[in-house]
């Protein structure tokens, strides 16, 4: 199955952009007739077949739409500090795209050695692992914002934050409740400092583990969204 990102897609006809349509025709060497999977990211999964093979502008036609392919009865958010070196958080947004998350956003912390993100290259390491993984939602990805300003917003649902400053914290997979809306925080390196824990608790978030190992950042990240996944 050869899947294509097809944001603004209507109707039955359809132009790939100029990248989308160099890796159809002139990578995969498609031609005309050859049928194709397309994704909009909000759930709708098309099957097309080509009928101009031009390598900067490739036009297909739909033949078939599968509305909600993939949907879930749960929605994900995690709220994670990215790494200072941003390979490891492109790989944490690889990865829990391809299991299953919702909504992502980056947050600044007391003990954050990256400042900054450039949100274009991650998202088009989103857009990839949806390819991949064969999903038909997007995941949203927030702009980078201070842990304090995140605090201030209201979120439906359960809330946690996940942390090593104490080590006899109840497991996140015995507090999930399925098929319901779950905001998790994610700290630094360095991990998030006894005043932020607290003001995140202030703000209605419970404390919770996730296993007995110091985890790298990234990769709690990824175990929180296998853990929510799973229970559901």
């Amino acid at each position: 199955m050869q899947i294509f990102y097809a944001p603004n897609i209507t109707g039955n006809k359809y132009t790939l952009t100029e990248e989308e349509s160099k890796h159809c025709i002139k990578v995969l060497r498609m031609s005309v007739g050859a049928e194709i999977t397309l994704i909009d990211g909000k759930g709708n999964l098309y099957t097309a077949t080509i009928s101009n093979p031009n390598s900067k502008s490739c036009e297909v036609e739909v033949t078939n739409v599968q509305a909600e392919y993939g949907k879930r009865d749960f929605y994900l958010h995690i709220a994670i500090a990215p790494t200072k070196n941003i390979e490891r958080f492109e790989w944490f947004l690889e990865k829990a795209t391809e299991i299953g998350i919702d909504e992502i956003t980056p947050i600044l912390c007391e003990r954050s050695e990256r400042k900054s993100i450039k949100n274009d290259r991650l998202e088009k390491i989103i857009i990839s692992a949806v390819k991949q993984s064969i999903k038909a939602y997007v995941p949203k990805l927030n702009e980078m914002v201070p842990l304090k300003q995140f605090l201030t917003k209201s979120f439906n649902g359960q809330k946690f934050i996940a942390h090593c400053n104490s080590w006899d914290l109840p497991p996140l997979k015995d507090q999930v409740k399925p098929n319901s809306k779950i905001t998790i925080l994610i700290g630094p390196e360095g991990d998030f400092s006894p005043d932020e824990v607290e003001l995140s608790i202030q703000n209605d978030f419970s404390e919770i583990s996730l296993g007995t190992s110091r985890l790298r950042t990234e990769t709690a990240g990824v175990v929180a969204c296998h853990t929510v996944n799973l229970k559901n």
